[in-house]
């Protein structure tokens, strides 16, 4: 990991960016994605106004948090796959669950979050590029999905999210954000109004996501250098 004033100049470079090339830039959320780091990688994020920290292994997280001194100041994000044997412990650990991409997947956070009164926040996640191999929401009953997890008591769909492959095209990338953009707007206007967020976008094409109105990028490599 960088030192503390490379850390700091990385993110300096972000919300540059931010203000560059996104429509509404007050708005953008930067998830500092701290997986494979150690637990300073927080710390450091949040000396810096980074107030969004993304996780993908629970384990990890919870292991790694058990070392923060201070009073919990961050939203924190569960940006890796979830299993079913883990919802209960994720429930517990974060405020954002970003990868619902299943229904059956968001009724049984529902029958867990309801056994500990809480309402846990969700993103959708949308699989725009229709990877094989990566997990989403496909365009079939893409809308009537999401209107049955809308349902759920203890659910909150709060955004749609998106993970793309490796694409060396910019024109297909930035297609690829755009609908994402445009599914969460049609989810916000048809299904629910609490769906106000796209989290979409990397650090190899976060500029991408920017410029079609992500609110939230989330961000590893360009803040904390590359992992070992």
């Amino acid at each position: 990991m960088y030192s503390s004033s490379r850390i700091q100049a990385n993110i300096n470079n972000v919300f540059d960016n931010i203000k560059k090339h996104s429509p509404h830039p007050k708005k953008v959320h930067i998830i500092a994605v701290t997986k494979g780091f150690s637990v300073s990688s927080i710390t450091e994020g949040i000396k810096y106004n980074i107030n969004d920290i993304g996780e993908n292994r629970i384990l990890e997280y919870k292991n790694k948090i058990k070392n923060i001194e201070t009073e919990k100041t961050y939203i924190a994000h569960l940006i890796g796959h979830l299993q079913s044997n883990k919802i209960k412990k994720a429930i517990n650990l974060f405020d954002i669950i970003q990868t619902i991409d299943s229904v059956t997947l968001a009724q049984k956070i529902n029958t867990q979050a309801k056994k500990i009164n809480k309402k846990q926040n969700i993103f959708v996640q949308i699989n725009v590029g229709g990877d094989k191999k990566k997990q989403g929401f496909l365009n079939e009953n893409l809308l009537k999905n999401i209107e049955t997890i809308n349902k759920l008591s203890n659910i909150n769909i709060c955004g749609a999210m998106t993970i793309l492959p490796f694409l060396n095209q910019e024109k297909e990338t930035q297609k690829h954000f755009c609908q994402l953009k445009k599914i969460q707007s049609a989810i916000e206007k048809k299904i629910t109004n609490e769906c106000k967020f796209t989290s979409m976008g990397m650090s190899r094409d976060y500029i991408y996501a920017l410029k079609e109105g992500a609110t939230h990028i989330r961000l590893g490599t360009s803040i904390y250098g590359p992992r070992n």
